[in-house]
């Protein structure tokens, strides 16, 4: 069974508009099916195992370095080595960039800075958890776990490093290598950015309802926008980007994991039991998505 939405013309979308589109179309079949519906429990108890998850998720990817293994240093050491590359080049990146933001539309520039706000971000994650809970949909519900308890874990990461760190923004005028622990001084919060945190965080979330490597493609485009857009407005080095997607990826998948032992509903690439398929299609001025039950 297929349904079939289709949006004709043109719009523009600032950045909360888009991510709601994106969760819109990754949670619109898949809130209808009425196998994923569980009321075998209350919603009262749904919702405080939830929170008791998204708690206990955070602790359990901080926790994680405690476990690691010797295989687990060489994407670590990888993560390292980029972010010492692109330092080694921070100059070049952001003027180069610097030089060209005129010829970046505003709505990009626009999106990239309210995409990755907190408010808009905690108020998208919060609206796909309770739409979850509400539909009694467990594998939506998961999902909002997972985006509350990713955005809190390393919402909390990037702040508690940006005052530790201390590194002048590039619009400060200090250089990439001016550091000034506990500054405190917005000039001195440029390590790493919260903005790319936020929306890569998101972005590898919603990237995970699909199969197709072309979507994912998509969504981790629309995911890593905000990023750039901060090394354009000299708000962050590129370093500071990089490590920041980094430090996205490795959290989501410690709190997946750890979710994986609570919900019977699963979407990770290596154990996926599809219910379904999303697909894109496009003709003339008509974009459609369709969506299939299995």
């Amino acid at each position: 069974m297929s349904y079939l939405f289709r949006i004709n013309g043109s719009f523009s979308a600032s950045g909360p508009v888009l991510w709601i589109l994106l969760f819109f179309f990754s949670v619109q079949g898949v809130t209808q099916n009425a196998v994923a519906r569980d009321t075998t429990t209350t919603m009262w108890q749904d919702f405080t195992y939830d929170m008791g998850n998204v708690f206990q998720g955070i602790g359990f990817a901080y926790s994680r370095p405690v476990y690691w293994s010797q295989d687990d240093f060489i994407p670590i050491g990888v993560t390292a080595g980029g972010t010492l590359l692109l330092f080694a080049f921070d100059d070049n990146i952001n003027n180069g960039l610097e030089k060209h933001k005129e010829e970046v539309p505003n709505i990009i520039l626009e999106y990239g800075y309210y995409a990755g706000a907190p408010q808009n971000n905690y108020g998208l994650t919060g609206a796909v958890y309770l739409t979850g809970l509400f539909t009694r949909n467990e594998k939506l519900r998961r999902t909002g776990v997972l985006l509350i308890s990713s955005a809190t874990a390393t919402g909390f990461l990037q702040q508690l490093s940006k005052s530790l760190v201390g590194r002048a923004r590039p619009g400060a005028g200090f250089g990439k290598d001016h550091f000034r622990p506990f500054g405190g001084s917005p000039a001195y919060r440029s390590f790493p950015s919260g903005h790319a945190v936020l929306t890569f965080t998101n972005a590898h979330i919603i990237a995970k309802q699909f199969d197709s490597p072309w979507v994912k493609a998509g969504i981790y485009t629309v995911g890593v926008i905000p990023g750039i857009t901060r090394i354009y407005d000299q708000a962050h080095w590129a370093s500071d980007v990089f490590l920041s997607w980094a430090m996205s990826y490795f959290v989501v998948e410690a709190i997946d994991l750890y979710l994986d032992r609570k919900y019977s509903k699963k979407y990770n690439d290596s154990r996926n039991n599809s219910t379904g398929s999303l697909d894109f299609s496009f003709n003339g001025n008509m974009l459609g998505v369709i969506y299939t039950f299995q």
